[in-house]
Parts: structure tokens; sequence; C-alpha cells
């Protein structure tokens, strides 16, 4: 997370959606967990759900750093996956 960068959400921001009408669903689009593997996704889906009972702080700073890291592992494995590709295809 660059600490300059406004596009991603700070815990007060998701402090603050739990109040939206669906708050699990908002929080879920706003931490982009489509942009993750499938069971990534599922298990940051529960961990919203899990903050949005609590609405502790700490908990919204844990949901942030392992959102973050999981978007950058998957975004990671499709680069490699598309590396090898390349390299298949140049050796064929």
């Amino acid at each position: 997370m660059n600490p300059n960068d406004h596009s991603y959400p700070t815990p007060e921001d998701l402090i603050s959606w739990r109040a939206e009408e669906d708050p699990v669903r908002f929080i879920s689009e706003k931490l982009k967990v489509k942009e993750m593997g499938p069971a990534d996704h599922i298990r940051t889906k529960h961990e919203v759900k899990e903050f949005v009972e609590s609405g502790r702080r700490n908990a919204a700073e844990d949901l942030l750093k392992r959102a973050q890291a999981r978007r950058e592992l998957a975004q990671s494995a499709t680069i490699r996956q598309y590396q090898q590709q390349g390299r298949s295809i140049s050796s064929e």
C-alpha cells in the first residue's frame, strides 16, 4: 500500500462504510476482491463480513493488509503465467 495513494481505502474508510446498505458487498468491491484468485476472493469476503460484524479498527487494518497481499499475489501469478506462455510459444 502506498501511503500517498488515496484511491486505496483506509481503516477509517472501512469503518465508515459499515453504514452502507450492503456493507459486505460495498467493501468487497472497494477492496477489488474480483482481482484475486477464487479462494482468496471467498476468504476475503468472509473476512469482510467478520469485520462488518465487529467494527474493530485493528480488524480493518489487518483486512486491508491481507487484501492487498492477495491481489498482488494474484497479479504476480498472472504475470508468471503469461511469461511461461510466451516462452513456450517462442520455443516452438
